[in-house]
């Protein structure tokens, strides 16, 4: 469970601040969002403009629970209701076909909207509080490292978000899981906060990660979740010779050194120790980006983890934070 520090004034304050059109910074499981009133279009066009992200990226549309999902899409197929049933309130979000109820601003455009019910007391208490939906993308500007404390909102956004709920470091880490429901068979368009296994578990069948999708959705840009420094990845048994060859040609070095490797002694300017625990290296992934950037460090070597439960979803962030130019 969160730890939550923020109060009902607080939340009544910030249900206010959304019916008047301002930005609210929420936490949730996964990461801190961007709120704004999903229904109003000069408000979700402001999440745009503070973020610097381009309009044609989408949204997700924050609901109160699985019962409101028929008041924002058009149609519910019977897949959508199983995972709702299984994983909501929790990190995993549902690309429907929108409802009129969502503007075009909030789904870059597309027919289809982003939509999933966020599993933290403080974002439900506020969803209940303003009895409505809020659009809440991660409250950083566009392409960077993505907020879990509300300090990290505010040394990101600073005056930009007219309130911040504090409610705690996020207990996930990474963002939810997409799940497209809309074609014939659904697929997973960004792995996330819940598993593969677990969908499938579900489902009882295999669920397609597919590397590029015709639907757009938050987090696919070819560089995302980046920290200042510039980050490289090499297989895991590489990693320690690789920092210390960069930090030899002059680089402040930031290393993640895989589990495996713990205790071995590595010459760089800073040097992470990675979780055995995928649960642990999502939950403090972000955390570990913005310590290197505070401390300096102008490149981070680190190598992606088996690509199975979390590690999906941290390999997927790793990746994206190297961008195009993602090895050495």
């Amino acid at each position: 469970m969160a730890r939550v520090t923020a109060g009902t004034s607080d939340i009544e304050k910030a249900a206010g601040v959304l019916r008047a059109g301002g930005l609210v910074a929420l936490p949730t499981e996964t990461v801190y969002g961007l709120g704004a009133n999903a229904e109003d279009p000069a408000a979700v066009a402001r999440i745009f403009q503070v973020k610097g992200r381009p309009p044609s990226h989408p949204l997700i549309v924050h609901i109160g629970g699985a019962e409101q999902l028929d008041d924002w899409v058009e149609d519910v197929p019977a897949t959508a209701r199983l995972l709702a049933e299984h994983f909501w309130p929790g990190p995993l979000t549902l690309v429907l076909r929108r409802g009129s109820r969502v503007p075009l601003e909030a789904t870059g455009g597309l027919d289809t909207v982003a939509v999933r019910v966020p599993d933290h007391p403080v974002a439900l208490a506020l969803l209940a509080a303003f009895a409505g939906g809020v659009t809440a993308p991660s409250a950083n500007r566009f392409g960077q490292v993505s907020p879990t404390t509300a300090n990290d909102v505010r040394d990101e956004l600073g005056d930009a978000v007219d309130f911040v709920l504090d409610g705690g470091p996020c207990q996930v880490g990474v963002e939810s899981t997409i799940v497209d429901v809309t074609g014939e068979a659904p697929s997973i368009l960004r792995p996330g906060g819940v598993t593969r296994e677990d969908l499938e578990a579900v489902l009882g069948f295999p669920l397609a990660v597919p590397s590029a999708s015709h639907i757009r959705v938050p987090g696919q840009h070819p560089s995302h979740y980046a920290p200042r420094a510039r980050v490289v990845l090499v297989e895991p048994e590489k990693v320690i010779a690789e920092a210390e060859r960069a930090q030899e040609l002059g680089h402040r070095v930031g290393v993640f050194v895989p589990a495996p490797f713990a205790g071995a002694p590595v010459k760089a300017h800073t040097v992470v120790a990675v979780p055995a625990s995928m649960a642990a290296y999502a939950r403090g992934l972000y955390g570990f980006l913005r310590e290197l950037d505070q401390r300096g460090c102008d490149l981070i070597v680190a190598s992606v983890p088996a690509q199975e439960g979390l590690g999906l979803a941290i390999a997927n962030r790793l990746r994206r934070a190297a961008g195009p130019r993602s090895t050495v």
